[in-house]
């Protein structure tokens, strides 16, 4: 290449998974050129004599990856469940815990309780241990509160950790997770509040970069789903949908319908649900966290998704309930040895596809030209040591918008 390119810093010295197109697309002893938080150049060290960088960072052998994404959690809550784990693995069950004040409503009268800095403070705690690990980009959900003014209160809470933390995040308003106790004979009562009130709320004071809805017997039915995506992108609000975790309800076909970033979970999605999702381009986000700790038996349908390339994301699903995940890492891992999925695969689920489930693609996940320089150097000899190793935390140096920040 001839011509002179100047940037503020060139890192090289390993080799780079730069995930293009969902494939490792390895460049051998790689370099990569950042100005102004982008990438302005990647190929091969040995082509790079015509950069000229005000700041070189050599890698001492190792890999280069994007910095990884975990496209949906739920890091912000009051309170947590550990006792409940207890009493199940004691022979208590799901529906005399309930029956006791705990499940779901437990975790919402603990986050009714909590102050704005109390949850900023324990959601950081759990996102620091995300961070620890090469995260970059992070999707934080409310659904906690269940009313008005705690859904709000969450969602200032994820929006105050983007302030305090080197993290992309993104932040989704998912007030239909459950009936709230005030509305438990009227659920419809409660999906007009959120319809009518709450979503108009949310958009005025950009809360939230996506609505997202739980489509289950033991939630919401189709119809009060469609409501709330009605109302949503009547606000300009893009859609997402936790979908055929428990039953088949066509709720993934429902989320196609609406053009929606992903549906979630999907252990029983149809071979026509899956069709629905590849024509709109609706990402499958698999959450093996939960499935591992619910010992669930139906496992998404991986090989339609392969057959239909609809994209799979990885991701923690971290939440108090039902996947008390603190290592994305972990997920690769599970999404392999669990749902069947190739190391290949599991690490863009949790790079481009998970990217893509938030609609970043076109900004992250991959290590290309006119990309945020977000990438993590590790000294592992291949990208599939990040799904091999079990347990422990990988040594890694992580780089955010081009400033190495641990």
């Amino acid at each position: 290449m001839s011509g002179e390119l100047r940037c503020e810093s060139l890192w090289y010295g390993a080799d780079i998974v730069t995930m293009q197109d969902g494939k490792y697309s390895i460049i051998p002893d790689g370099a990569i050129a950042v100005r102004q938080d982008r990438i302005v150049w990647i190929g091969p060290a040995r082509e790079a004599k015509h950069i000229k960088a005000g700041i070189h960072t050599p890698f001492k052998g190792g890999i280069v990856t994007p910095g990884l994404v975990d496209c949906h959690t739920h890091l912000v809550f009051g309170g947590d469940r550990s006792h409940e784990f207890e009493q199940r693995l004691n022979g208590v069950s799901y529906s005399e815990i309930a029956a006791q004040g705990g499940g779901i409503i437990s975790t919402v009268n603990a986050t009714r309780k909590a102050t704005l800095e109390q949850l900023v403070s324990s959601a950081g705690w759990r996102l620091e241990r995300l961070l620890a690990e090469g995260v970059t980009t992070v999707e934080i959900k409310s659904g906690y509160g269940l009313d008005r003014d705690s859904e709000l209160r969450m969602l200032q809470a994820i929006r105050q950790l983007a302030h305090n933390y080197p993290v992309q995040v993104q932040s989704t308003c998912l007030a239909a997770h459950a009936t709230p106790p005030e509305f438990k004979d009227d659920p419809d009562g409660w999906i007009a509040v959120i319809c009518d009130e709450l979503l108009p709320q949310v958009a005025s004071e950009k809360l939230a970069d996506a609505v997202d809805a739980f489509c289950e017997h033991l939630a919401f039915s189709p119809e009060q789903v469609a409501r709330v995506f009605t109302a949503a992108q009547r606000l300009g609000l893009p859609v997402k949908l936790h979908a055929e975790q428990l039953s088949s309800l066509g709720g993934s076909r429902l989320a196609a319908q609406f053009n929606a970033l992903s549906a979630d979970h999907l252990e029983y999605a149809t071979e026509a649900d899956v069709a629905a999702m590849a024509a709109s381009g609706t990402v499958a986000v698999l959450l093996p966290g939960a499935f591992y700790l619910l010992r669930e038996k139906q496992v998404p349908p991986v090989e339609l998704f392969r057959k239909y390339r609809v994209p799979m994301a990885l991701a923690s699903d971290a939440n108090p309930g039902t996947s008390p995940a603190l290592s994305l890492r972990l997920m690769l891992n599970m999404g392999c040895t669990l749902f069947g999925m190739t190391p290949e695969e599991a690490l863009a689920g949790a790079t481009i596809h998970g990217a893509r489930a938030l609609g970043l693609a076109d900004s992250q996940g991959s290590l290309e030209v006119g990309k945020y320089a977000d990438f993590v150097h590790w000294p592992l000899q291949r990208p599939a040591e990040l799904v091999y190793w079990l347990g422990g935390q990988l040594p890694c140096q992580v780089i955010f918008r081009g400033e190495a920040i641990r």
